[in-house]
């Protein structure tokens, strides 16, 4: 029982923590899933028990987020469906074939993420100026396979997030960057509700496949909570230019981390 509020006492702060990383830089996991490996929780475990926690910050960050999502439904409309359907299969092959066999390919996926995010710095200018009340996920003038291209782009995130997660709202918020008029603050709100959703269809599936650790849960999902209410109004604080490259080079960073963890 000691042992229980030791862990509490250190996973909630963590998780506050987590919470804020999620909601502002997509990238929880380089908190939350570390904190719970150092707790003693098998790594497949860690990943589980570590999604079914995310789907608090989701929910943090949608309560603090209500203005800007309310101004966005039609894109909300099409992302979502996406996500959650990657997931669900992210989450089926994840049983499938457990995480470690993905390893190797994860650092290049944070890395694709890092770079596209940072070739989008200098676009929220051109945001700014050319912002119109229709401004969406994709301009209507795009060719259809541009669209088809953007949608695959979207549903495969979803399926990384539900079968490893690592940096999986980067990855969004590169492809959301990169395809939408949208100023940062209302596109990673988007992000947030969409990962939060897609976290809490995938842990729907491992309550009934695998093993969370509802315990750790609880102190993580507190904390990722209040992170996810945070990150937000933090979002709306910093300049859009210096979030995204602070991004960037995290992901740049735990990328090098992970190529290093996979291949040495």
């Amino acid at each position: 029982m000691a042992d229980y509020w030791q862990h509490f006492l250190f996973l909630l702060p963590m998780g506050i923590l987590a919470g804020i990383v999620s909601t502002t830089a997509g990238l929880a996991s380089l908190v939350s899933y570390p904190a719970l490996l150092a707790v003693g929780i098998p790594p497949l475990f860690a990943n589980v028990t570590n999604t079914a926690a995310l789907v608090m910050t989701g929910l943090g960050a949608t309560v603090s987020s209500r203005k800007d999502l309310g101004r966005h439904k039609k894109e909300l409309f099409r992302i979502l469906p996406l996500t959650l359907g990657g997931s669900i299969l992210g989450a089926w092959l994840l049983m499938a074939a457990p995480a470690t066999t993905f390893e190797k390919a994860v650092p290049f996926f944070v890395l694709l993420a890092g770079l596209l995010l940072m070739s989008q710095v200098n676009k929220s200018k051109n945001a700014e100026t050319n912002l119109t009340r229709d401004d969406s996920i994709e301009n209507e003038d795009h060719h259809p396979v541009y669209k088809v291209v953007v949608s695959i782009g979207i549903l495969l995130v979803g399926m990384y997030c539900g079968y490893f997660g690592a940096a999986g709202g980067v990855l969004l918020l590169a492809i959301l960057s990169a395809t939408t008029t949208m100023p940062f603050a209302s596109y990673n709100a988007l992000k947030n509700l969409s990962l939060g959703a897609a976290n809490l269809i995938a842990t729907v599936i491992y309550i009934f496949s695998s093993h969370i650790y509802w315990a750790l849960v609880i102190p993580m999902g507190i904390g990722l909570f209040i992170g996810g209410w945070i990150g937000p109004h933090i979002v709306k604080i910093i300049p859009e230019k210096i979030l995204k490259i602070l991004i960037s080079l995290a992901a740049i960073g735990l990328a090098i981390n992970l190529f290093m963890e996979a291949y040495f």
